[in-house]
């Protein structure tokens, strides 16, 4: 019935309604992934474990992020993508209310990995069904998708810090991310989803996937992703390490870094009709790469930490919606194919954020910015190889 054009107003079929529908999905993204960061000191307390310890929540939501991808990307190949959306926005509304309230590590890891399971189904849907909503035109609304992202993780952060100085605690911030994804799972009940897309491989006279392309790139999204969850979710936690400064101010650093992500991706959208993808890529890496020095060369200035944190930040913003157009002009972006990427970025957003807590604990707060920089020269010598190689596959 919600999906019978007969049955339901002409704007519900607008693409612009159906694009904003997903954008509202992506700020409840973007809330799921910066929540943690500023909340690790309250959680470990709630939950009486160390700093070690309590990063396992990182790799309980990456799991997570792993199943949901990899088993949605498939659904979504199937049958309509947006009653799929509605019931996993629906369900991490719910989830967010119980975070707070949980005592026990093991059934807090439990939650966090359902909470990763419908944020990759929510991402690898948003990502699907806007290319197969807008086709070839789709690059700059692939950057105002990644956009509501960075508002949404923007957002995150400055929730917990007020409600660390109303309350004490992060109660009121988790409760308040659940009230904010319900209206978004409404919506997604009620519009009608874009026709599914088949793999190329059942259509006529197309030519088979390059795996060995979409390998790469999904190496390149593994770098990526550990990168600006590595730096967005222990940024918090560096500055109290160091007494830079206090914990609800701490909670602000990583709102600036996720707030000039979100203005990194505001300006990516006009830059996404001027430039070429690999253009902007190469920007980004020698951005972050400026941007890391400022921090590693003063690490112990507020200023310095801020600033560096902040260009991190834009540079990297637009690396994610920019390499998803730069593959998409390489190969056919199907569910499956866009379910492995975002598998690559799962594994990226578990591994690095995981071992940080035991690197900070055995190296000290410090160790945070020397493992992104190698992280970053990877980044770099692996785009470097993939520009070449993707030349050479599109040439033949």
């Amino acid at each position: 019935m919600l999906n019978n054009p007969t049955a339901s107003p002409t704007w519900l079929h607008h693409k612009m309604t159906k694009t904003a529908a997903y954008y509202a999905a992506f700020i409840a993204i973007g809330l799921a992934s910066a929540s943690l960061g500023p909340t690790l000191p309250n959680l470990a307390e709630n939950t009486h474990t160390t700093l070690s310890q309590i990063s396992n929540l990182f790799m309980a939501r990456s799991l997570g992020y792993v199943f949901g991808s990899l088993f949605t990307g498939r659904l979504y190949d199937r049958w309509l993508g947006h009653p799929i959306m509605a019931v996993a926005a629906f369900f991490s509304a719910a989830i967010f209310m119980v975070v707070p309230l949980v005592t026990h590590l093991w059934l807090l890891m439990a939650i966090l990995f359902l909470v990763g399971l419908n944020e990759g189904a929510v991402d690898v849907g948003g990502n699907t069904l806007i290319v197969w909503l807008h086709g070839r035109e789709v690059g700059p609304f692939m950057n105002g998708l990644h956009l509501f992202f960075g508002i949404g993780a923007f957002i995150a952060p400055l929730i917990v810090a007020q409600s660390l100085n109303w309350t004490g605690d992060i109660t009121a911030a988790y409760w308040s991310f659940g009230l904010l994804v319900l209206p978004i799972s409404l919506a997604l009940a009620l519009l009608p989803s874009p026709p599914v897309r088949h793999s190329n491989h059942e259509e006529a006279n197309a030519e088979p996937t390059n795996y060995r392309l979409v390998g790469l790139f999904t190496l390149f999204f593994f770098l990526y992703v550990g990168m600006e969850i590595t730096l967005g979710g222990w940024i918090s936690t560096y500055a109290l390490q160091l007494n830079l400064t206090t914990e609800a101010n701490a909670a602000l650093l990583a709102s600036a870094f996720w707030g000039s992500f979100t203005f990194g991706r505001l300006i990516a959208i006009p830059l996404a009709f001027r430039l070429r993808p690999r253009t902007i890529l190469i920007t980004d890496l020698v951005g972050t790469f400026l941007s890391l020095m400022l921090m590693l060369l003063w690490p112990t200035s507020l200023i310095a930490v801020g600033i560096g944190a902040m260009g991190v930040g834009v540079s990297v913003a637009s690396m994610f919606p920019t390499m998803l157009s730069f593959a998409g002009r390489r190969i056919n972006i199907t569910a499956q194919v866009t379910s492995i990427f975002f598998l690559g970025a799962s594994l990226g957003s578990m591994f690095l954020p995981f071992l940080m807590g035991r690197i900070i604990e055995n190296f000290g707060p410090m160790a945070l910015l020397w493992a992104i920089f190698a992280d970053l020269m990877l980044a770099i010598a692996l785009f470097t190889f993939l520009m070449r190689y993707s030349a050479n596959v599109a040439e033949k």
